[in-house]
């Protein structure tokens, strides 16, 4: 059964002895973090790495107050979180609805029915205000402070207190459509907070329709990305602006709402690169393989997780951009400061004694590497649904995901592994890979040694790297401009002479299969082990 709610997660953890409860008075500034960091590093480079999730009992300055930490932070953990033996037995789940089997007879067509049905089960449904947990306590106007709440500092060199692990709702004015994605917050102050869209991201593109309908001044040259999602062109952006564009486009505000605290699977929704036609709160669903549950914002008009922990209500106005940062991030570096749109909060509304939930970033492994290795197996169909020739990827955790995919592939013809690599640069957010290596089928690219072996050896580098230009991430501080830069695909692959390798290619050494099975059955009594 789907875990209804946190407590429900947090219970399974607490049987499962996946928990560890923290008793000791704790500072949520800096102290949570690095005894968060410390646990995610436990059993590095072993079968059992990820220390256990942390529950802070005793929590300096919030009398009452608990933080849960690392929930993910574990393949075994991962798997817990999404009720299953194996992250790939999902990636079957979505091969057999990406490619139901082509009814022939009635009986074919029959059998399709329960799938469909099971499809149709996924979708949210909105509940009543009075069954839903999130709405136990609900604070509005001089009572709205988010100081209240036991937020993180995570690194010495943070600008404040950030929220790490929110599910920020916002709805596609175009389509209606919602989105749930997760982006940092910076406390400002108890009442508003930075709101990180990075200009790629959806709520980004949210907000650009906003401001493309409320600004009918093409002459004034707007530069809508700046004002959506930071840049160092954003001030100037605004100042092309005549004052009557300025003052409509200021008039106007996008509504957006916060859940923290939710069941894993919708907490991991947030961060998978679904198509914008598909609705986070439906993956939820599938993942759960049971609806989740809604209930109608108080002070927007927004759905809202009904049994999340904490739910923070408001809107962005268009047009108002803060500095935002510096943060400690995944990246292993700082994020430096720049200027983003600013959240300011109407309504907090939290189940009683909440429980607030929280991430730290930095170096890894950390718990994110785990959820990144959840969206790599369990959306690799969706990269072979394009490119069916991809045998497998590997996003390792040092390449933080963005800077570095190995790619397997069924090679099928001359420049096929370039194929591939542009394939890959014009796919949603796997734009901003920094570098791929793309390696022959019978490579296994979860092995980075051999991985390494074949990337050395098989490489002449004028030859086989491959450089382009395009958009890269916004944390990436190596580029040459923000958010632009260029990136590189290296052809790791055996050569054809259709390539202009006209020499023979060297077989990789192997030992003969009977020798392998004789001195496997002798191995033992050789006591070498």
């Amino acid at each position: 059964m789907a875990y209804t709610d946190l407590r429900d997660w947090i219970k399974q953890l607490d049987k499962a002895g996946e928990l560890k409860r923290i008793t000791q008075e704790v500072d949520p500034i800096l102290e949570m973090a690095e005894i968060a960091d410390r646990a995610a590093k436990l059993g590095r480079g072993t079968s059992k790495a990820g220390g256990p999730a942390l529950l802070f009992e005793n929590v300096k300055g919030h009398p009452g107050a608990r933080v849960l930490m690392n929930q993910f932070g574990s393949e075994r953990r991962m798997k817990l979180a999404l009720e299953t033996d194996s992250l790939d037995s999902i990636a079957d789940r979505i091969r057999t609805l990406l490619h139901p089997q082509t009814p022939t007879s009635i009986m074919d067509k029959l059998k399709l029915l329960p799938m469909l049905a099971e499809v149709g089960s996924f979708f949210p449904k909105v509940i009543a205000a009075k069954d839903a947990a999130c709405k136990q306590v609900i604070h509005r106007g001089e009572k709205v402070n988010l100081l209240d709440l036991p937020i993180l500092k995570t690194w010495p060199q943070d600008g404040g207190r950030f929220i790490t692990l929110p599910c920020v709702i916002t709805r596609d004015p175009k389509s209606s459509k919602r989105n749930v994605g997760m982006y940092r917050m910076q406390v400002y102050d108890g009442q508003t907070t930075g709101m990180h869209w990075q200009r790629q991201k959806v709520a980004a593109e949210h907000m650009r329709d906003r401001l493309r309908a409320a600004s009918t001044d093409t002459a004034a040259a707007v530069d809508l990305m700046a004002l959506t999602a930071g840049g160092t062109t954003a001030a100037a952006s605004l100042s092309t602006i005549n004052a009557t564009t300025l003052t409509k486009i200021r008039g106007d505000r996008m509504e957006v709402a916060v859940a923290i605290g939710t069941d894993p699977a919708t907490t991991f929704s947030a961060i998978v690169p679904a198509p914008p036609e598909v609705e986070e709160y439906l993956i939820s669903g599938f993942l759960r393989q049971k609806p989740l549950e809604l209930v109608k914002a108080e002070t927007v008009d927004l759905e809202v997780p009904a049994h999340a922990e904490y739910i923070l209500e408001g809107y962005v106005q268009l047009g108002e951009l803060r500095t935002e940062g510096p943060f400690g991030d995944h990246t292993g570096f700082y994020t430096m400061q720049d200027d983003y749109p600013v959240f300011h909060l109407t309504c907090i509304t939290h189940r009683k004694d909440p429980i607030y939930a929280a991430t730290v970033v930095g170096k890894p492994p950390m718990e994110d590497a785990w959820m990144g290795k959840a969206v790599e197996r369990i959306f690799l169909p969706l990269m072979q649904l394009t490119m069916p020739e991809i045998v497998d990827v590997n996003l390792p955790p040092e390449g933080v995901f963005h800077n570095l995919m190995i790619v397997s592939i069924r090679k099928s013809y001359a420049g096929h592994a370039r194929k591939i690599m542009n394939g890959i640069w014009a796919m949603g957010q796997a734009m901003f890979t920094k570098c791929i290596i793309v390696v022959d089928e019978d490579c296994d690219v979860q092995d980075v040694a051999e991985v390494t072996l074949r990337t050395a050896n098989n490489i002449d580098p004028e030859r086989d790297i491959q450089f382009t230009l395009g958009p890269v991430d916004s944390l990436d501080h190596a580029s040459r401009l923000p958010n632009f830069g260029s990136k590189m695909g290296i052809d790791a692959t055996r050569k054809w002479p259709a390539e202009g390798f006209t020499r023979p290619w060297p077989p990789m050494l192997t030992m003969d299969a009977a020798v392998k099975t004789k001195v496997d059955a002798l191995w033992k009594k050789l006591g070498i082990d």
